[in-house]
């Protein structure tokens, strides 16, 4: 895997308020696009791709530039401007900039399923349904299914998955004894172990990150956003919500989870030299591992994500769709390009082989892809476990209509609680009381309990 591939998974992690104001410096439920209706068929996608024409798609994703040859050999009629407007907010910026302006946008573009719901729900994006999109259920892992799938309507094709799992070094295990959790309990045990033998190490890092937050409440269980148009419903207090701070709060209130921010050199350090012994995280980190943690090879594997009550049950954490922007000038020749991308054989496989977790079922279910066994795992059929984590995530999870500035002033609430090793409960009110303040004055009617 590349390691522009762990960027393009990752900013989400790391957004800046700075982005996210620029982002929706007016009122989200006031922006839309001025392009044509989204009127359409599958017909009228057939008669697009043969008709021909030019196309501007905006991605980040490192197959992107295989893609876009290899569809354009396909259909030599149509030409695709392929553009890096930037990663994840940078990106977002630019887009939703183009939209207030009213011109300028692309006909496709990556949208993150974090951040999708904010630009459907402003009228940016096309209801892929006129063009027969909703019958490509089957296709797509549940979990990245539901992500596009909003307030009734398809807003993108599901591009990768970010199925949740335990990264665990091995020998770090071996050689304290430790267990390889199957529930949140097991794992704690094993965080204090650890640490008491080694005061160096910790059973994993966290200085306070929102997608991890989310994701863990959504594997709880919990619902702490509700959408409906443009109310909101905001309870970080909901009974999955404290079942995850129950866990988390342990680790935090001890100080058994290693200062050291994701993604820095020393966090990098931290999983190559075995201080860091765990990563709870998406699908999409094995070639993260390979490309930026040389010395962790060999000794790494992969198990499903612990759980609270020894029954099956999995979120995600990270992942992209594509989506057709209403500015379109070729609606039908942007859905022709997009069911190309996401939906064909001849470009999953493409996306793949560059390291991408797929959400597509037909590649999930590969036996080549089940069967990799990479030697940096020792030899593990990783797939294997990732997979199975995609069957069993939990479904009826929503993202708030302003995620990613959600996300931008998580540490604005949380950093104090890392820092000084305090509760998270306080700091979710806080986060809660931020958002609905936010939520109202973009015109949302927002409630929170």
């Amino acid at each position: 895997m590349k390691n522009g591939l762990r960027s393009a998974r990752t900013w989400r992690r790391i957004s800046t308020v700075i982005a996210a104001t620029a982002m929706v410096g007016g009122a989200l439920v006031a922006c839309s696009s001025t392009g044509t209706g989204s009127s359409g068929s599958s017909d009228d996608v057939a008669a697009a791709l043969a008709k021909g024409g030019t196309i501007t798609y905006w991605s980040w994703t490192p197959s992107a530039k295989d893609q876009v040859a290899a569809f354009e050999k396909a259909y030599p009629k149509v030409h695709v401007k392929l553009v890096n407007a930037g990663t994840s907010n940078d990106e977002y910026t630019k887009l939703q900039n183009t939209i207030k302006a009213g011109s300028g946008a692309p006909d496709v573009a990556q949208i993150e399923y974090f951040a999708l719901p904010q630009f459907a729900l402003s009228k940016s994006l096309v209801d892929l349904t006129s063009f027969g999109f909703d019958k490509l259920k089957s296709d797509y892992s549940t979990g990245s299914w539901n992500d596009v799938n909003i307030d009734g309507g398809v807003y993108g094709l599901p591009q990768d998955s970010g199925p949740m799992a335990l990264f665990y070094n091995k020998a770090v295990f071996d050689k304290y004894g430790l267990t390889v959790p199957t529930t949140w309990d097991q794992y704690v045990a094993d965080a204090k172990k650890l640490h008491a033998a080694n005061p160096d190490a910790y059973i994993t890092s966290d200085t306070g990150d929102a997608g991890m937050a989310t994701s863990m409440i959504w594997q709880a269980g919990g619902h702490p956003f509700t959408v409906n148009g443009t109310k909101v419903g905001i309870n970080l207090q909901d009974s999955g919500t404290k079942k995850y701070t129950a866990v988390w709060n342990q680790l935090v209130e001890n100080k058994l989870l290693s200062p050291v921010a994701g993604w820095s050199d020393d966090w990098f350090k931290g999983l190559g030299n075995g201080t860091i012994a765990t990563l709870v995280t998406g699908a999409w980190m094995p070639g993260n591992f390979e490309a930026s943690v040389p010395d962790g090879s060999g000794n790494w594997r992969v198990a499903p994500m612990p759980t609270y009550d020894g029954k099956a049950a999995n979120a995600e954490n990270g992942g992209s769709s594509q989506a057709v922007l209403k500015q379109s000038k070729n609606q039908a020749l942007a859905a022709g390009f997009l069911k190309w991308l996401n939906n064909s054989k001849a470009s999953t496989s493409i996306f793949v082989k560059s390291g991408g977790f797929p959400s597509t079922t037909s590649d999930l279910e590969s036996s080549s892809f089940l069967n990799q066994a990479p030697a940096y795992f020792g030899g593990q059929k990783i797939n294997q476990v990732l997979v199975d984590g995609s069957k069993n995530v939990l479904s009826g999870w929503s993202y708030l209509p302003y995620q990613v500035y959600a996300n931008s002033v998580f540490s604005d609430s949380f950093s104090s609680a890392y820092t000084n090793g305090t509760s998270l409960d306080p700091a979710l009110q806080s986060w809660q009381k931020a958002l609905v303040s936010y939520g109202n004055q973009q015109g949302f009617t927002v409630t929170g309990k």
